[in-house]
């Protein structure tokens, strides 16, 4: 039976899809816009600011753009061409060579513990959200019964009138704001006492909060919605969530700088403080936002890359959004500072008395910001829409990421078409296992997993998968990998970076991290010894992986003595290489062993091996015949294999 391209038969309408099995995205927009949204989070909003004007304002862009174009893009791009090229989630990779494999279940238990915790973060901004739907804001005044009596406003009084008594109670409230000590806002009571109702410690549960656990439910629902149909409903949500964070962004900041004080904030961001420069730590910390911001070594980017058609151009789609998750961190920034600088001004102190990053930043200081402003529950409605989208684009990815991986490695026809099921199955999982971040202690809970669950383990893992590829595999094998599928080879640059320039700076950002430890603590609070054990081994939970794994395939491989096992537990796996028949070529024209092992190209070939190879094309030929076409597409052997 005749059959042309993507396994369609004359008169039948052609696929789409260039992978019928596995599927790809409906265009490459979605692919960029996805990644975008993956890469842009809330640490774009809530980190890089107060890292910039930390570490020297101006003049911390500097090393942060020098770690970009030395180790985020060159990693971005490799992580996306190691997936397109295999078609396969962060597990199946690794056919590239079996004993790493255990690198790509480090990747798993990663973005299973961020995306734990993250869609915790993404139910309470659901829940400020709903909140924000009314006339005043509920943590404006400090006439509620969670207040307490060290809480004064920043907004007035709420039935005050312009009368003078009134004026006076202002000013001399403001007095008091700037002299007191200690000042607790509505925002931050509201936040504590309200929101978390937060316990004494981290051993102390107490309750469930069941308006957070009920947000936490819309989330998971959300989100599980959107994956329903993996790639083909997720890339046409991205239209929205990664696009409208950026108009939310532009109409806060329209409003931010026509605020009075906004250019003081903004300046306090920009202003540069040379001396810095020459201060590690400075350097340090450029390098591990780069790292962490682009979501290196969560397995998100390989899996997001390999539904891209096998010649897309990955090269250009890195530089494009590692260049806009970058753009986006700045421009976050002048809208964060310029709201802080009004509130700063207003109250008559200096911006970095206001000024705060993670939680505090999302649910304290900026909340409490917008209480100051005309029609302030619309502010802070967009505002927490636009922490919404920003955290969802996040977690499709972490969950896709963990589907693909359970749904590669079992590899059926049933699970492949009951896709749905698995993600169902793990939005559960994901839900149940969020349940305790929602009692009194779940703030503890969620911090000590964002520093220590998602730290310096992501770094040992993208150090070993660099490690792996340039010289376990081969640098030359991957390169010509590359030319293959780009039709042109890395840029020279990025060969120099993959080998040397990025293993360096990872290691540096290893080091660092080491020795700037210090011991978490959540305001006044310090962590006892107990749970910082327990953080550690949460770390050391997808590191371990790595090792187990490894020895694991070389005990089980082939050969007499431990050299030899280990010898053939790196050689690349005989289904190494190309999904589709059509793009193996080359050393992978012939399936077998022999296609895929790393060695020089043959110029000739025998005699003998050009007629077995006669041969097997007459073979392939009869099986054609045989064959019947499946509904989707594909072509059905009637005799089943083995």
């Amino acid at each position: 039976m005749n059959r042309i391209k993507n396994g369609a038969v004359p008169g039948e309408p052609v696929k789409k899809d260039e992978n019928s099995r596995r599927g790809n995205w409906g265009n490459q927009i979605e692919f960029v816009l996805t990644s975008v949204g993956y890469a842009v989070g809330l640490g774009n909003v809530w980190r890089f600011p107060y890292l910039c004007y930390r570490n020297g304002g101006g003049a911390f862009m500097f090393p942060y753009f020098i770690m970009l174009v030395f180790c985020g893009i060159p990693l971005f791009f490799l992580e996306l061409s190691f997936g397109q090229f295999t078609s396969l989630g962060c597990l199946g990779v690794w056919k590239v060579s079996p004993m790493f494999k255990g690198v790509g279940y480090g990747m798993m238990v990663v973005s299973t513990y961020i995306g734990i915790y993250y869609n915790v973060v993404i139910c309470i901004a659901f829940y400020y959200f709903f909140m924000s739907m009314t006339n005043l804001l509920p943590w404006t005044y400090c006439n509620n019964p969670w207040n307490t009596p060290d809480c004064i406003g920043v907004a007035g009084t709420p039935r005050m009138n312009a009368t003078l008594a009134n004026v006076s109670a202002v000013v001399s409230g403001l007095t008091e704001i700037v002299n007191r000590t200690k000042r607790t806002s509505p925002s931050e009571e509201y936040w504590k006492n309200y929101v978390l109702n937060i316990s004494d410690g981290i051993g102390n549960f107490g309750e469930v909060r069941l308006p957070i656990l009920g947000c936490l439910a819309v989330s998971w629902v959300v989100v599980f919605l959107c994956l329903i149909r993996g790639v083909k409903s997720s890339g046409k949500v991205v239209y929205f969530t990664a696009t409208f964070p950026y108009v939310v962004l532009t109409i806060l900041f329209i409003r931010g700088i026509t605020l009075e004080g906004a250019t003081s904030g903004i300046k306090y961001y920009l202003t540069p403080q040379w001396e810095k420069i020459l201060d590690a730590k400075v350097w340090g910390d450029a390098a591990s936002q780069i790292f962490y911001s682009l979501g290196c070594a969560w397995g998100g980017l390989i899996t997001m890359a390999s539904y891209n058609k096998f010649h897309n151009n990955c090269f250009r789609d890195s530089i494009i959004i590692s260049v806009t998750n970058c753009g986006t961190s700045v421009y976050a920034g002048f809208v964060i500072f310029s709201i802080l600088g009004f509130m700063a001004n207003h109250l008559g102190v200096d911006v970095s008395e206001v000024a705060d990053h993670g939680p505090g930043l999302a649910f304290v200081a900026y909340p409490e910001a917008l209480t100051l402003l005309p029609i302030s529950p619309l502010w802070s409605l967009l505002f927490f829409f636009m922490l919404i989208l920003l955290g969802l684009g996040t977690q499709f990815c972490l969950l896709e990421t963990l589907v693909t991986a359970v749904v590669d490695e079992i590899g059926t026809d049933w699970i492949i078409k009951n896709k749905t099921y698995v993600t169902l199955g793990v939005a559960i999982v994901g839900f149940l296992l969020g349940v305790p971040l929602t009692t009194q202690a779940g703030i503890y809970w969620l911090l000590l997993m964002d520093n220590y669950a998602a730290s310096f383990s992501l770094v040992v893992i993208s150090c070993i998968m660099c490690i792996c590829i340039m010289y376990v595999y081969g640098h030359k094998n991957y390169f010509k990998d590359v030319e293959m599928m780009l039709g042109f080879p890395p840029p020279l640059f990025f060969r120099i970076c993959w080998k040397y320039v990025s293993p360096f700076i990872i290691t540096f950002i290893l080091i660092f991290t080491v020795i700037q430890y210090k011991p978490i603590t959540y305001n006044d609070y310090v962590y006892p010894g107990w749970s910082l054990v327990i953080g550690f081994a949460m770390a050391l939970s997808s590191v371990i992986c790595i090792p187990v794994y490894a020895l694991f395939k070389i005990a089980v491989s082939e050969g007499s003595t431990f050299l030899e096992r280990l010898k053939n537990s790196v050689k690349p796996d005989p289904d190494w290489g190309p999904a589709l028949q059509e793009h193996r070529k080359g050393r992978y024209a012939t399936q077998g062993p022999e296609s895929v092992e790393v060695c020089p190209l043959k110029t000739e070939l025998k005699d003998e091996g050009k007629e077995k190879l006669k041969e097997k094309e007459t073979e392939k030929k009869d099986e054609i015949g045989l064959t019947i076409p499946g509904s989707n597409g594909s072509a059905l052997n009637p005799t089943p294999s083995a």
